[in-house]
């Protein structure tokens, strides 16, 4: 099945700093490619052009890149570095901030300055990296920020591919709480959740605010009620395609949307209608 236009909740344009970080040995293990050639400062996936070509490949128009900063204040890819791929090609992405949750005050002003200033379109922290739950203090200011600026707060949910704690990932009760905490935070759960996939959907129906990407997996691979709950009348509402790219090219899901059966409403709210609405980048897809 093809698709005229998708948009990818979940992307890195990599850095070496990114891809040889010890945690992604397990990764790299899986996928078979060699540290050797990641090593390398000309290997092809660090020049951004060659991410633009796997997003043309698989009919995708804009993906949403993000930072990663954690625990010890690891910057894995920078809020500059994102902001410079964007702004390269500020037709096909946006980007989401970053920041040391150790110092709310500067973390906020960091997030508020790319929002603001650079058009970033919301915030991705990643709990596992920083070894606490999505319901820890520190992260609190954060949520109050993306409140007050009208962006959705992005995280991973689930059990973890990199080698760090899976129950960092866990919904219920730590995003719950957050849920409670802050009602009209738009929150995107990325990775789908296993194996609490349960738990997410329960959260989705509670929550009008809680949406999903199924960045990480492929069509074949994703559960068979996630799948029911993208097919209903309100889950197809709250689904996102994303990659996770570079872990997964986007030439593999496309590849295989025909195995969801859904019908073209639910198909195009999947792949760009909900990020289009939850991001707000309904105007830009005209200058696609």
């Amino acid at each position: 099945m093809s698709a005229p236009y998708i948009i990818d909740a979940w992307m890195q344009h990599p850095s070496k700093r990114f891809l040889t970080n010890e945690i992604f040995e397990s990764l790299h293990r899986w996928s078979g490619v060699p540290l050797e050639l990641l090593e390398d400062e000309n290997f092809p996936q660090y020049n951004p052009a060659q991410t633009v070509a796997a997003m043309d490949a698989a009919s995708v128009k804009m993906g949403i890149i993000c930072a990663w900063t954690g625990s010890n204040g690891d910057c894995l890819i920078s809020n500059d570095e994102v902001l410079a791929v964007v702004s390269k090609y500020p037709t096909r992405f946006r980007g989401l901030a970053c920041a040391d949750i150790r110092n709310p005050v500067a973390a906020v002003k960091e997030i508020r300055k790319y929002v603001l200033n650079h058009g970033f379109v919301g915030v991705r922290f990643l709990p596992w990296l920083w070894e606490k739950h999505a319901s820890h203090a520190q992260f609190y200011p954060i949520y109050a920020e993306c409140v007050q600026l009208d962006v959705p707060f992005c995280l991973q949910v689930g059990q973890t591919g990199p080698l760090r704690g899976s129950e960092f990932g866990e919904p219920i009760p730590y995003l719950e709480r957050v849920l409670l905490d802050f009602p009209k935070l738009k929150v995107v759960a990325g990775h789908i959740g296993s194996p609490w996939v349960d738990e997410i959907l329960f959260l989705c129906r509670k929550f009008p605010n809680l949406y999903i990407d199924t960045s990480a997996y492929t069509p074949e691979r994703f559960p068979p009620a996630l799948v029911e709950f993208m097919r209903s009348k309100s889950g197809r509402k709250r689904v996102m395609y994303g990659s996770n790219y570079p872990m997964i090219q986007p030439q593999q899901i496309t590849g295989q949307l025909g195995k969801l059966g859904l019908d073209e409403e639910a198909l195009h709210l999947y792949l760009y209608g909900n990020a289009e609405r939850v991001f707000k980048l309904g105007p830009e897809k005209a200058k696609l």
